[in-house]
Order: structure tokens, then C-alpha cells, then sequence
């Protein structure tokens, strides 16, 4: 007699790019995979979102991925050079303290780099709009069952797996269910950040930066200043990303880690 093999299935908490790399992996790989996200659908094109660079590794994973391998160039931008720069403030000069040629970075616009991905999954194994609640592993320890809340309709969903992937950020409240007593550690600074389009603004500013930062389009730029640092670099489809960190105290988090996400100042822990 025939008996089909049971696929082994997967839940993912968390529908990021983190997330949704998992779920990838894992239907790449046999598995039955739902993910569950609590934003109602796929980003678009955030304009607070961010950049990220992609190693050579990364690159090669992603383009593994991809019906189109060609894709992943057509939507990021080459970053050959990083550079280190120090600014007097007071003197108002910069000066460069490091230099390296060679790099192989790919510098992705967050959005485009999390549509490229999600573009290769089934989209019915994702549950937007679900908040995650709770989970528990069965008395054998062999499953885990997942509740969830429909954010639209109030309704209680449960899903069982043999695995869970808890991709849901950096206040993890899977990490802090299985590790209650782990405690994050401040790294000494704040940040902000955003991407800036340039393609209709020839102002002053953008010729300012073209000129304070002359290989802009190639290199990922780190300006050091007192108390606080920038990161600059250039995106595709003519963007700038930017980060601003800021030495402070730690911050009072006025929020509970297990249900909501650090968006409020965006402090760096790790």
C-alpha cells in the first residue's frame, strides 16, 4: 500500500523580510508554511521605510529565489566603496578617517527588496491582519499550536505545526515566552531614519549633499560627529537613505515588549 508522506508544516510569526525569508526557505524545502503578520497586506512603497544592504552571501540566497535571477540588480544598487568621515560641528569640517575600495554590497530599498520575496510565495499562506497572541507545545512535545485574532473580525484563529519561527522583531514576545528572565542591552544611542526621493527636487540641499558627499551613488558613507553619527547611501529609482543616531541615556520604554513594536524612538538594542 501507497502512503503519501505528511508534509511537515511550519508556522511563521511575522511577515517581514526576516519572515518571509523563513517561509522561503522553508517551502523550498518541503514545507508547509502560514505566516502570520498583523499589518492588513504587502507593503507598498513606505516612504519611512528603510535601506538595506545585501552581502554577497545574501545576494546569492535571494537570487536563488528569484524566477528572475536578473530582478535583484535591476532593483538595488551597487555599493563598491565605504567611507568614514569626522565632522567638526563647531568648525564646520569634515575630514575622512577611513577609506576602503572593493566592496560587493547591494544597496535595496526595503520595500522592493520584501515585494521581490513575497512575490515568490503563494500568497494564500499568509494571514494579514492577525495579531499573534500565545503559543503552546503539546504534551509530547512534537506540536505547537498558535493562537491568533483576526484584527478585522475580533475572531480567534489556532494553527498547529511542527515548527515555529518567531521572526516578530526585536522585542520578540516568542523569545520573551521562552526566555523570560533575557534582558535586551542598550546600546548607548537612539536613531531615526527615512529615504528621501530626489527625483523631482534639484534644490539646494540635494546639491549640497551631492557635494558634501561626491560618491554618493557608490559608497555608504558614515559621517562622525560629537554625540552622534549619520549613515548615508543611495538607493535605486533616485533615493536617498538615511540614518541618524544620537548618544543619550536609555530611554523609559512606555510600552508592554510583548504586544507592541519599538517604533517610538526607535532605540537600538540588542
Amino acid at each position: 500500500m501507497n502512503m503519501k508522506k505528511q508534509k511537515p508544516k511550519a508556522i511563521v510569526v511575522g511577515g517581514s523580510i526576516a519572515g518571509e525569508s523563513c517561509a522561503k526557505a522553508l517551502v523550498s524545502a518541503g514545507w508547509d508554511v502560514v505566516v502570520i503578520e498583523k499589518t492588513r497586506g504587502p507593503p507598498t512603497q513606505n516612504p519611512t521605510s528603510a535601506g538595506l544592504g545585501l552581502d554577497p552571501l545574501a545576494q546569492k540566497i535571494v537570487q536563488s529565489w528569484l524566477h528572475e535571477p536578473e530582478l535583484l540588480y535591476n532593483n538595488t544598487l551597487p555599493i563598491t566603496v565605504t567611507e568614514n568621515l569626522a565632522t567638526d560641528g563647531e568648525k564646520k569640517i569634515s575630514w575622512v578617517i577611513g577609506r576602503e575600495e572593493g566592496a560587493k554590497f547591494l544597496n535595496a530599498y526595503w520595500a522592493d527588496l520584501h515585494g521581490l520575496i513575497y512575490n515568490t510565495l503563494p500568497p494564500e499562506i499568509f494571514l494579514w491582519g492577525h495579531q499573534y497572541l500565545s503559543f503552546s507545545i503539546s504534551e509530547d512535545k512534537l506540536t505547537v499550536k498558535v493562537r491568533a485574532k483576526d484584527l478585522q473580525t475580533a475572531e480567534i484563529i489556532e494553527r498547529v505545526g511542527d515548527l515555529l519561527v518567531g521572526a516578530d522583531g526585536i522585542l520578540s514576545s516568542i523569545r520573551q515566552s521562552i526566555l523570560p528572565d533575557f534582558k535586551l542591552r542598550y546600546t548607548g544611542y537612539c536613531a531615526w531614519r527615512g529615504v528621501f526621493n530626489f527625483s523631482e527636487n534639484n534644490s539646494e540641499t540635494i546639491l549640497g549633499i551631492r557635494k558634501s558627499y561626491p560618491d554618493i551613488g557608490k559608497c555608504f558613507y558614515t559621517n562622525i560627529g560629537s554625540g552622534s553619527h549619520i549613515i548615508l547611501t543611495e538607493l535605486k529609482k533616485e533615493k536617498f537613505n538615511w540614518v541618524w543616531y544620537v548618544n543619550q541615556p536609555e530611554p523609559e520604554l512606555k510600552f508592554r515588549p510583548s504586544l507592541d513594536p519599538c517604533n517610538t524612538c526607535g532605540c537600538k538594542m540588542v
